[in-house]
């Protein structure tokens, strides 16, 4: 039999061929069922995809065989022809075949044995792979050393403008006023049955859809990345819906089209319903843990990955692996892993947070370059926002080296910030259709805000408790002019905060510690370290890794591994300081991190890591990190002690010029005093002098008694001034050691056989004025006593000082004479009655009173 023509060959009567014949054909030849188990796989198929027959007849071509035709412009163009009874398509496709990528002619042709369906593959040409990814492989072959180079290599990779996009979509890029394209993929063509460079929107799209276009994304204030997406038919698509995804990223309008499912059923497609009940499962978790766990297992259900990995960043930008959800037949498990840092270089990160999902395909597929107007083919097209945008051949190489084919990345942005990936692993190509990717975006924002509630609960409730403490620490200080004391020595203290397991003051070189610290000389030192290495507006300072900046810290590692400190003042006299203590760790990579990136051969300046094994790292020296928010609470105590300090510095000065003022006061008083106690002295004296002078000089003894009375109270006047120039206050004087010194001099002035028998109360002292009368009423009363009870004969006087309530005295003068005679208040005054109108007098002027008793015996007491 003569062999056909290859141009005609899927023409011919396949059906009528024997399986023999079949073999002899240059095109490969597969027979399928309409579930697209293969029946029938000819010799020219098998040399084209390396696969011997046996090992594919009974296995699904679409699935299993080869799942990058797992799509809607292959698979979904068989389904259709089923579904219509009449299956007769011819279209492109380029199957990825390692290393040599083949473009081919596919035809779907409906055979005569019921439910049998023919695939036929025409070989077009055999296509270079790109000189990227060319240059990748050929420095994986020729690599000769694995030292570690420079990750920021990576980080200046313009993945933002790769100039291809992946094979399964088109884009056409359009100037923003016109909406005429001046750039579009290289496949566009085949797609659109036309060029589309040069043409309008709506010459391409149709008017209803350019008009869309024009009036969401044209003007000033469009938001980038804002998109219009619709569906339409196009003539070239075999009656599969095209997606249509456009977008503004400067002055290009970026559309995407792609052939979407027709029947949802063909793909797994997540509905709405699906994923309503995924995101209310997703609200049930109570904790971070089970909330990533739960959208693994809900993402993985909705789009059918291998496997899902919830990806989060710590604050250095390395990665770990918190959750996972996988096939049980994947023995490979990332659950736990840490990655650096360098695996997501910064500009890859600073992409995921302005474009937040990425579907790969096929890893394994040759990307479709863009093609450019001559007037624009110099600025290339920044495809940042766009969903096929191509990508990074050494990302594609450290898929391969993860095992991993069919991908997806989609962020998890918490306020804004990128907080983690959703990620999808697939070991073979793996298609999500366009309402899939849809809905595991929404479940990543769902997952996002339940991070943000979950843990700004915990952050609520961490820094409620801290600020209450803050709270009742302020309140001690206000109370207190010693912030040390305040902070140290109350119920709460410095240590109560941020979990530390000791806290230290320093206020002018004297330490305070409290708990696990180091000793007071390491303390100044770290203070002294602190004050030289801060910049004069930074006042805080938080590590958990002290020893490894300030290594003469590292012997107290145990309990000082974490440092927070805070300078009250702008002198930095003033220090607070929180320690935590070593927590050793191990920490689980993904691959030695000592060696994130590789040196490459050739044009390649750097490959990815290859291995990923379970690289242990042991941690020592590393505490609990302090949270930005208790810094920010240390911050705000050091301002409230700030406030006690300036008041202490205020009180001191205060007190220092009162001090002064009464240093220079008390000197002047002295001074004084001494002058006016010199002239008092000498006119009492001169006043007794002439007094006793008389007193002797007269005969009379009523004269005589009136001369020692009067010399009497003068005496007692001339004793209160020398208690009061003797005390250390020149308002109050001693009331004992005054009518003690006075009764000793009356006792001496009575004569022979007279005594007095005093009770007096010590320190008890009265106003000056007090101090006087009282002096001159025990004068009167004592002498009175001397001279009325006893006469001549003699006898002894008790004389009691005692205090009372509310700041009162009492004083007493008792006799055991022959007391008072009976009527005496209404009986006439013996002698001149001067004494007691003397005693009343001083009562009155004191407010004070007197109470009179005969026990036998006179006995008179005074309450003032």
């Amino acid at each position: 039999m003569t062999l056909p023509d290859p141009q005609t060959a899927p023409t011919i009567d396949l059906d009528a061929l024997a399986p023999r014949d079949l073999d002899a054909l240059r095109q490969g030849v597969i027979q399928i069922d309409g579930s697209g188990v293969i029946h029938l796989y000819n010799r020219a198929e098998s040399a084209f995809s390396g696969r011997a027959p046996e090992r594919v007849i009974g296995r699904n071509f679409f699935t299993d065989v080869a799942p990058c035709t797992h799509l809607p412009h292959f698979y979904g163009r068989f389904r259709e022809g089923v579904r219509r009874g009449r299956l007769d398509d011819t279209f492109s496709f380029v199957y990825g075949f390692d290393p040599r990528p083949m473009q081919v002619r596919i035809t779907l042709r409906r055979a005569a044995a019921s439910d049998r369906y023919w695939i036929i593959t025409e070989p077009v040409e055999a296509l270079e792979p790109g000189h990227r990814r060319e240059a990748v492989q050929a420095a994986v072959s020729q690599r000769a050393r694995a030292e570690p180079v420079d990750p920021s290599l990576c980080e200046r990779e313009p993945i933002h403008i790769p100039g291809a996009i992946q094979p399964h979509a088109v884009l056409i890029a359009a100037d923003v006023d016109t909406l005429s394209v001046v750039a579009c993929s290289g496949n566009a063509r085949d797609a659109l049955d036309r060029d589309p460079l040069g043409l309008d929107l709506a010459a391409l799209l149709g008017t209803d859809l350019a008009d869309r276009i024009r009036e969401t994304l044209q003007g000033d204030a469009v938001d980038p990345g804002r998109t219009v997406r619709r569906r339409i038919a196009l003539p070239s698509a075999s009656g599969l819906p095209i997606e249509v995804v456009a977008h503004r990223n400067g002055e290009r309008i970026i559309v995407e089209l792609e052939p979407a499912p027709a029947h949802p059923e063909d793909f797994r497609s997540a509905s709405q319903l699906d994923t309503e009940l995924a995101i209310g499962r997703l609200r049930g978790a109570g904790t971070l843990e089970d909330a990533a766990a739960v959208a693994a297992r809900e993402t993985r259900a909705l789009t059918g990955f291998d496997c899902i990995l919830v990806y989060r960043f710590d604050a250095d930008w390395n990665g770990a692996a918190i959750a996972e959800d996988k096939d049980p037949a994947w023995t490979r498990s990332l659950l736990g892993l840490h990655f650096p840092a360098s695996d997501i270089p910064a500009q890859a990160r600073a992409l995921y947070t302005r474009s937040k999902s990425r579907f790969v395909i096929d890893r394994d597929y040759v990307p479709v370059p863009l093609v450019a107007t001559p007037a624009t083919a110099n600025a290339p097209v920044d495809l940042t926002f766009a969903q096929a945008r191509s990508l990074s051949p050494i990302h594609l190489e450290y898929q391969r080296n993860l095992g991993v084919n069919g991908s997806m990345s989609i962020s998890i942005l918490v306020e804004g910030r990128l907080w983690g990936l959703m990620i999808g692993h697939h070991r073979r190509p793996h298609y999500v259709a366009p309402e899939t990717r849809a809905a595991a975006t929404v479940l990543a924002d769902a997952f996002a805000m339940r991070v943000y509630e979950l843990e700004s609960r915990r952050l609520w409730q961490e820094q409620q408790a801290h600020l209450a403490l803050e709270s009742e620490l302020v309140r001690e200080l206000a109370r207190s002019d010693d912030f040390v004391s305040a902070l140290t020595e109350n119920r709460h203290t410095l240590l109560d905060l941020f979990d530390a397991h000791g806290a230290a003051t320093v206020s002018n070189d004297t330490v305070r510690s409290l708990g696990q610290t180091p000793p007071a000389d390491a303390v100044l030192a770290i203070a002294t370290w602190l004050r030289a290495t801060l910049p004069p507006e930074r006042a805080s300072y938080a590590t958990a890794e002290f020893a490894a900046v300030h290594p003469p810290s590292a012997p107290y590692a145990a309990c000082a591994s974490g440092l927070l400190a805070v300078f009250v003042d702008s002198e930095r006299r003033h220090l607070l300081l929180w320690f935590r203590p070593e927590v050793p760790s191990t920490v689980t990579w993904g691959g030695d991190p000592r060696k994130p990136v590789l040196a490459g051969a050739g044009p390649v300046a750097v490959l990815p890591r290859r291995s990923f094994e379970r690289w242990v790292e042991e941690r020592r020296g590393v505490s609990e990190p302090f949270a930005p928010w208790q810094v920010g609470i240390a911050e705000a105590l050091a301002q409230a002690v700030e406030g006690v300090v300036l008041r202490q510095q205020r009180k001191i000065a205060e007190l220092t010029g009162l001090l002064a003022d009464k240093e220079r006061l008390l000197a002047q008083k002295d001074l004084l005093t001494r002058e006016i106690d010199h002239r008092v002295k000498n006119s009492l004296q001169i006043v007794s002098a002439f007094l006793q002078m008389q007193r002797r000089q007269v005969s009379d003894p009523a004269s005589r008694a009136a001369f020692a009375e009067t010399a009497a109270r003068v005496m007692s006047v001339a004793r209160v001034h020398d208690s009061l120039y003797q005390a250390e206050s020149v308002e109050e004087v001693d009331l004992g050691q005054t009518i003690e010194n006075l009764c000793v001099d009356l006792a001496g002035m009575a004569g022979e056989g007279h005594a007095v028998d005093l009770d007096a109360e010590p320190g008890l002292m009265v106003p000056y004025r007090k101090a006087v009368a009282l002096s001159l009423i025990a004068t009167e009363l004592i002498t009175n006593a001397f001279k009325y009870a006893y006469a001549e004969a003699g006898g002894r006087v008790a004389v009691r000082v005692t205090s009372k309530a509310e700041g009162r005295v009492s004083l007493s003068v008792c006799d055991h004479g022959k007391g008072l005679p009976t009527g005496w208040p209404d009986a006439p005054a013996r002698g001149t009655g001067l004494g007691m109108k003397l005693i009343r007098a001083m009562l009155d002027q004191i407010n004070a009173q007197l109470e009179v008793e005969n026990r036998p015996g006179a006995c008179f007491t005074v309450t003032a």
